[in-house]
């Protein structure tokens, strides 16, 4: 057995979500020990202690950090880009210094498949590793590297790898904070435009088909592949499963594919990590 390093980082209000992707990884790595670092301002206590009760079970560590919510008084929020969105980008800093690397992961996500050839990746001298949705045009990919002023293709922040000490060296808060402040207005996709501004050159990039599958983007997987990648390949190969964009699998109407393995996900949730939260949040 191994340990892996996962770091969350939200608001209580995607505390159901953070159970079903929870449960996921446990589902797919039962043998595996898991510390999960959540970062956050201002989660209830009795709500951490919940969670950490019930990942008890599971054989995970919960490591709470309660982070100060003036570090970005200044960044643009919105109520699908809230403040804890930006913790990431400082997680060397806030991190134990004992940890030299970290898996960062979205609360929308699904665990499909083992992540162990990930969390081993040889990371070399790069800061992160981190997938491109480049699609099947590259059209939007593009749009953001002109939008930025970058060479390099633009990186999902969702599901991000962190080599902690070489983070450590060159990850300088007051330059995550010296661009807020020079761009805040410009910013689209918060958190995601200020890693590929600053740190685009310095991530190694993942295959997204493999370790952050868009699941609005299916068609387009399959014509990049030839017709290979169809839902029997992502079932056997693509380890994270990833719900970009506004329309949630949890939600009610969501009717897209995958949908349907997320919702079977929430109810085994509801078996091996059961609480009093629900998904009525309009997140």
């Amino acid at each position: 057995m191994y340990s892996m390093n996962i770091l969350v980082s939200l608001d209580q209000n995607y505390l159901p979500q953070l159970r079903v992707l929870l449960t996921s990884l446990y589902l797919n790595h039962p043998r595996i020990h898991c510390n999960v670092y959540l970062l956050h301002r201002e989660i209830p206590e009795e709500k951490l202690e919940d969670l950490e009760q019930g990942l008890a079970a599971f054989g995970f560590s919960l490591f709470p950090i309660l982070v100060d919510s003036a570090l970005f008084r200044n960044a643009p929020v919105t109520k699908q880009y809230p403040q804890e969105m930006y913790y990431r980008l400082l997680a060397a800093q806030l991190l134990p210094e004992t940890l030299d690397r970290v898996l960062y992961l979205d609360p929308d996500i699904l665990i499909i498949n083992s992540l162990a050839p990930l969390w081993q990746l040889d990371l070399k001298q790069y800061l992160f590793a981190a997938a491109a949705h480049t699609g099947k045009t590259e059209l939007a990919n593009n749009i953001n590297k002109v939008r930025l002023g970058t060479e390099t293709n633009y990186y999902n922040s969702g599901v991000l790898l962190m080599n902690l000490l070489k983070c450590r060296e060159e990850v300088v808060p007051e330059d995550i904070f010296s661009y807020v402040d020079r761009h805040a207005a410009e910013l689209v996709m918060p958190d995601q435009d200020i890693l590929n501004a600053l740190y685009g050159k310095r991530i190694l990039e993942l295959d997204d088909s493999l370790w952050n599958y868009d699941a609005r983007n299916y068609s387009n997987y399959l014509m990049r592949s030839l017709g290979k990648a169809d839902r029997a390949w992502v079932m056997d190969n693509t380890a994270i499963l990833h719900f970009c964009g506004k329309a949630k699998p949890w939600k009610p109407r969501y009717r897209q594919r995958f949908g349907l393995l997320y919702r079977h996900y929430m109810r085994l949730t509801q078996i091996f990590l059961p609480s009093g939260e629900n998904f009525d949040n309009g997140k």
